[in-house]
C-alpha cells in the first residue's frame, strides 16, 4: 500500500517547477511577491509546496520559511488574524535578543487590529473601518487591547462580556487611541517591516489547503497579505484550486463578472504556476516507481531508480519513449527479475489509459488510489482463496475508474447473467478485433466509453475465458473504487453547493452543475446533499435541496438510490414533495 501524503521526495519532475519558484524567490528584485501554485484536487501542489521549501533549505541562512495550512484554522474567529499571528510567532522564534521586544509587540498589535474590528461589527465604527472577526458585544478587557498589551484571554474577554458595543467602545477608542484604523494599519506594517529588515532573510510563506476553506476564509487570507503582510523581502507561495479560489471570490462579492474576478484574483495573486497535468511518460514513470518501492526494501535501490527516470524525463523532449522496461530493469540490476519485469509490464500498458481516461487525466492521487483499491482486493482474496490474481483485479479496478458507475454495474450484471462467468463477447476485442464489430454484443451502457473499452480490452491478462464472478463479489463487498479515490474533488464541491439552493425545476444554474458531476461523482455528490438535507428537519415548506436532489438523481441510477432511500425514510412526507416526485421515474414509493 502506498501512503496518500504530500512528499518532498520527486516522483513526477515536478522538482523542475520547484526549482523554476526558488530561483524567483531568489531575485530580490522581484520582492515582494504573491505566487499561486494553482492545480485540481490530487495533482500534488502540496509537494510541490514542499519540493519548493527543500530548494529554499539549501540557501536556508537567506530564508525564514513559515508553512500556514489555511485549512487548520478554518474555525478561527478571523482568518486574517490566524494568518498574522502564526507568522508573528515565527518571527519571535526567529529574531535575536535586540529584536523580540518589537518582535512580540507585534502580536499586541494584532490583537489591537481585531479588537477594531470586533467592535465595527457591533455597530460602533461603521465607517471606513475594515471588519476583523466575528460579530461580539464585548468590551470588558479592550483597554488591555487597544494599548497593544493584551493576550489572548483579554481577547476572549472582550467577546464574551454581555454589554453593547457602541455605547462602551466609542468613547475608551477616543480615551486611548487617537489613531484610525489606516493609522493602526501603517503602524503595524511598520513595526513588521523593522523585524524583517532586522532578521536580514527573505520571509517566504508558504500557504496551503486554501480552496478547502470556506470563500469568506479564503479571501480574508489572502487580503491579509496583501494589505498587512506585503512587504519589502517577503514571498507568498500559495497553493490552491485556482477554480476555488475564483468560486470563493464570486461567492465573496455576490457574483461579480468573470473580468471583475479575473482581476481581482490577479490583483492578489501576481504570478500563477500551474502545476504539469502529467503525459504518459510521467504516468509510467509514476507507476514504475510506486510498484518498485511497494516490491522492494532498499532505500538506495529505490533512490537509484528514482534518480534515473527523473533524469530521463527531463530528456523526454529528446525521445519519443524516453526510458523502456530493459532500462528500467538495468538501471536497478533486475534485468532477470521476470515477476518485476511482468508488474512492470502491467504498468505499461495501464499508462496511457490512466494518462487520457477523461475520470483520471493522469491525476497522481487517483493513480496511487487505485493501486491501493488493486493491492487492498489483492489481499482479500488471497485470504478468501479466490482464483485470482493481482493483474486481474488491476484490469477489472482501471474499468472501474475509468468508466462512471452505470457502464461498471452493467460489466457486473453481464458477469453474472452467464452460467460460468465468463464474458465471451470480449474475446474478439481482446484479440484485436475492432470494437465496432461487436457493438450489438456490448452493453448499452458502455457505449460512451468504447473508445477506453477497446483500448483496456487488449491488456493482459485477457478476461474472455476467466470466471469473474469472484471478482464482482470482491468489488461489491470492499471499497468501490470510486469512493476510495476519495471524496468529490473540491471542484465539485460548487456543484453540491449550487445543488442545495435550486430556485426552481428549470433551474439553468443547476442543470449545469449536474453536468459538471458526470464521469462518476453523482453518487458522492448526492450523498452531501442528503447530508445538507439531513440537518435540516423542517420540511412544511418547499425546499431548494430537496429540488436539486431530484434534478441529480435523474441523472444517475445509483444517485437515484441514494435519494429514494433518503425520502423514503422520511418520517412524514409533505404533499409538495410526493407532488414532485410522483412523476419521477426512479422514484418508487
Amino acid at each position: 500500500m502506498w501512503a496518500d501524503t504530500e512528499t518532498d521526495v520527486d516522483f513526477l519532475n515536478y522538482s523542475e517547477v520547484a526549482e523554476i519558484i526558488a530561483e524567483m524567490i531568489g531575485k530580490p528584485d522581484l520582492l515582494p511577491m504573491s505566487l499561486g501554485v494553482f492545480g485540481s484536487w490530487g495533482v500534488g501542489k502540496s509537494s510541490t509546496l514542499r519540493l519548493v521549501a527543500k530548494e529554499l533549505e539549501k540557501n536556508d541562512d537567506k530564508y525564514l520559511v513559515i508553512n500556514f495550512d489555511a485549512w487548520l484554522y478554518q474555525d478561527f474567529d478571523d482568518a486574517r488574524a490566524a494568518l498574522m499571528s502564526v507568522i508573528a510567532g515565527e518571527l519571535v522564534k526567529a529574531a535575536p535578543k535586540s529584536l523580540a521586544a518589537k518582535a512580540m509587540s507585534l502580536f499586541g498589535r494584532i490583537n489591537k487590529l481585531r479588537a477594531l474590528g470586533l467592535m465595527v461589527e457591533g455597530g460602533a465604527f461603521a465607517m471606513g473601518v475594515p471588519a476583523f472577526g466575528l460579530i461580539t458585544r464585548g468590551v470588558e478587557s479592550a483597554g488591555d487591547i487597544l494599548r497593544g498589551k493584551a493576550g489572548s484571554e483579554d481577547l476572549e474577554a472582550v467577546k464574551s462580556a454581555a454589554v453593547d458595543v457602541k455605547e462602551q467602545a466609542s468613547g475608551l477608542l477616543k480615551e486611548i487611541s487617537a489613531k484610525g484604523p489606516p493609522e493602526e494599519i501603517a503602524a503595524f506594517r511598520t513595526e513588521f517591516g523593522e523585524v524583517l529588515d532586522g532578521l536580514g532573510k527573505t520571509l517566504v510563506v508558504f500557504i496551503d489547503n486554501l480552496d478547502r476553506c470556506l470563500p469568506e476564509n479564503a479571501i480574508h487570507t489572502l487580503e491579509a497579505v496583501r494589505l498587512f503582510l506585503f512587504m519589502p523581502k517577503t514571498a507568498f507561495v500559495i497553493g490552491a484550486d485556482e477554480d476555488m479560489i475564483r468560486h470563493a471570490v464570486a461567492r465573496h462579492f455576490n457574483e461579480p463578472g468573470e473580468k471583475q474576478v479575473t482581476d481581482y484574483l490577479d490583483k492578489l495573486i501576481q504570478i500563477p504556476v500551474r502545476v504539469p497535468r502529467l503525459g504518459v511518460e510521467e504516468v509510467r514513470a509514476y507507476l514504475f516507481l510506486l510498484l518498485y518501492q511497494s516490491a522492494n526494501a532498499d532505500l538506495g535501490a529505490r533512490e537509484t531508480l528514482r534518480a534515473f527516470l527523473i533524469e530521463r524525463l527531463r530528456r523526454s523532449w529528446t525521445h519519443d519513449q524516453p526510458f523502456a522496461i530493459e532500462d528500467v530493469l538495468e538501471s536497478v540490476g533486475k534485468k532477470d527479475d521476470a515477476d518485476l519485469r511482468r508488474v512492470l509490464d502491467m504498468a505499461d500498458r495501464m499508462a496511457p489509459l490512466l494518462a487520457y481516461a477523461a475520470n483520471v487525466q493522469g491525476n497522481p492521487r487517483i493513480v496511487k488510489r487505485l493501486l491501493n483499491v488493486v493491492r487492498m482486493r489483492a489481499s482479500i482474496a488471497a485470504k478468501r482463496k479466490m482464483p485470482l490474481d493481482e493483474a486481474i483485479i488491476a484490469k477489472l479496478a482501471l474499468f472501474e475508474r475509468c468508466v462512471d458507475s452505470s457502464a461498471t454495474e452493467a460489466l457486473h450484471t453481464a458477469i453474472n447473467a452467464t452460467s460460468d462467468g465468463k464474458l465471451q463477447f470480449l474475446k474478439g476485442i481482446e484479440n484485436g478485433e475492432s470494437i465496432d464489430e461487436h457493438k450489438a454484443e456490448l452493453p448499452e451502457k458502455w457505449q460512451p466509453f468504447f473508445s477506453f473499452i477497446a483500448d483496456w480490452a487488449r491488456l493482459q491478462p485477457k478476461l474472455a475465458d476467466i470466471d469473474l464472478k469472484p471478482a464482482v463479489y470482491l468489488a461489491r463487498e470492499t471499497i468501490p473504487v470510486r469512493v476510495a479515490s476519495g471524496a468529490v474533488p473540491p471542484a465539485i464541491t460548487k456543484a453540491v453547493e449550487e445543488l442545495v439552493r435550486t430556485p426552481s425545476m428549470s433551474s439553468r444554474a443547476a442543470a449545469d452543475a449536474v453536468t459538471t458531476l458526470k464521469g462518476g461523482y453523482e453518487t458522492a455528490a448526492m450523498e452531501a446533499v442528503v447530508a445538507h438535507m439531513r440537518k435540516d428537519t423542517d420540511w412544511s415548506r418547499v425546499r431548494a435541496d430537496a429540488r436539486g436532489a431530484i434534478l441529480l438523481a435523474r441523472s444517475s441510477p445509483e444517485a437515484a438510490k441514494v435519494a429514494m432511500r433518503f425520502f423514503r425514510d422520511l418520517a412524514s412526507s409533505p404533499a409538495w414533495l410526493r407532488a414532485m416526485l410522483k412523476d419521477e421515474a426512479w422514484y418508487e414509493a
